[in-house]
């Protein structure tokens, strides 16, 4: 169990998740969660729900807080100091947070949060996964959880619809699995949104890119070209699009398109748009394909597609090549010839029947550039190539790495070493840079020894 300190969270205990190991036995203290249970039971008898469910985040909290240390005095008053704390804040997370994970969630430091089952509660920081301290009761204490996330969005979680997307009135996104399709218990995944804006002079410290690589796309976002972000789950594709998307002139329009939203634009001229999912009666959807059909009678200067999914792939390529430049987008894939793979997939989910070289010269013209994101075994997430979608040669797209890093070995902390540097190749738009009066530093491009 999380513990607390004049009820604000310490850091929880960590483990590092390798392999079957457990928290030490003995941290649950079963009678201190039924003395909650009981307490938070209580709570709901004494307290008008309706009158604390209208008030603002912050006062609702400070309301339950007040009423549960007034129930503690009453019923136990011999508890004291870091215990009666502890029991209050614990309390108040039942009544108006997330239970035992809320603690996690306060957590600066922590990135998602993972629900397996009642004993087995994940954390993520700073890349790498811990099993905490937490614990739910039971089943049906995730079940009750689960419900007050996505009972004040109007979705519906059910044997009939055992999985749901949410997001948490903070931005940060949920997905919730429950029996049977997760048959051992209900699953809660929570991808904590960040509420700073990190800059890439911030990915530069955390090794994820280089300052030679960032002035080099700082001037591929200025001159207007197609760039595609491409990388596995947890790469940090979305936090780098957002770092990206920083050098995008103020004086431009641009709409996102996202499902859900999760980009941090930093101009002022914005606007976003959200799909939204068919309602309990099958009606009411609206696809990232319906939004950015729409997108194109809203007078854009940029697009920016959160991740590339379906259909909207052959909408989205059609807009870059009719006018639409330095539109961005993000697409799962491990590589960046997979990442185009991908995308030609997408497209042909668009049910037209075109054939594939048409694809492949749709896709050749509309993108200029892939950055593929890999997180490695540190838990560092780094660039791992900058290439160049540089045209067609017969049936095949070609693609020319213009940065590429090279692991050269392990530290005894376990760090990757590597180097991330230019492969000597030039890009074919180099011509651009110049005539937008852009000056990249000399040598960018050159190969150095190793």
């Amino acid at each position: 169990m999380t513990s607390f300190q004049s009820g604000r969270p310490q850091a929880p205990t960590l483990r590092p998740a390798m392999g079957p190991s457990r928290t030490t036995p003995g941290r649950y203290n079963e009678d201190m969660e039924q003395l909650i249970f009981r307490m938070h039971q209580m709570l709901i008898d004494e307290l008008d729900a309706d009158q604390i469910s209208a008030m603002p985040a912050d006062e609702r909290r400070k309301v339950v807080e007040q009423a549960a240390e007034t129930l503690l005095r009453r019923e136990m008053p011999g508890v004291g100091g870091i215990t009666r704390d502890q029991i209050v804040s614990r309390v108040v997370d039942e009544v108006v947070g997330l239970g035992p994970i809320d603690a996690l969630m306060r957590d600066p430091s922590i990135s998602e949060v993972m629900v397996n089952r009642p004993d087995e509660v994940y954390f993520e920081r700073e890349g790498i996964l811990y099993l905490s301290d937490v614990r739910f009761r039971d089943d049906q204490h995730i079940a009750r959880v689960i419900e007050r996330i996505i009972a004040p969005i109007g979705r519906r979680v059910d044997e009939s619809s055992p999985m749901v997307d949410a997001r948490l009135p903070d931005g940060s996104r949920v997905n919730v699995v429950i029996p049977p399709v997760a048959p051992k218990s209900p699953t809660i995944t929570i991808r904590k949104f960040r509420a700073d804006k990190l800059q890439m002079n911030d990915l530069v410290n955390a090794s994820t890119i280089t300052e030679d690589m960032v002035e080099f796309l700082k001037a591929c976002v200025q001159v207007k070209l197609n760039i595609l972000i491409s990388g596995g789950t947890g790469t940090g594709k979305t936090t780098f699009l957002n770092a990206l998307s920083a050098y995008i002139p103020e004086t431009e329009r641009i709409i996102t398109i996202e499902d859900p939203v999760e980009i941090k634009m930093q101009q002022p001229h914005i606007v976003s748009l959200e799909a939204r999912p068919a309602n309990i009666d099958g009606r009411g959807e609206v696809s990232q394909r319906d939004l950015l059909r729409n997108t194109l009678r809203m007078r854009p200067d940029r697009i920016i597609i959160g991740e590339i999914r379906g259909q909207e792939a052959f909408d989205m390529l059609n807009a870059m090549n009719t006018g639409h430049e330095g539109s961005m987008s993000t697409v799962h894939a491990n590589s960046p010839r997979d990442g185009l793979a991908r995308v030609e997939n997408m497209v042909l989910m668009a049910g037209l029947e075109l054939p594939d070289r048409a694809i492949r010269e749709q896709v050749a013209s509309a993108l200029h550039l892939i950055v593929q994101l890999s997180r490695f075994t540190d838990g560092v997430r780094r660039v791992t190539h900058v290439t160049e979608v540089s045209g067609m040669e017969g049936q095949i797209i070609t693609l020319q790495d213009l940065f590429r890093f090279q692991q050269t070995g392990v530290s005894p902390e376990g760090k990757i070493e590597g180097l991330m540097s230019p492969t000597g190749i030039r890009p074919t738009f180099t011509e651009q840079f110049e005539q937008s009066g852009i000056k990249l530093p000399d040598g960018l491009f050159l190969a150095r020894a190793r």
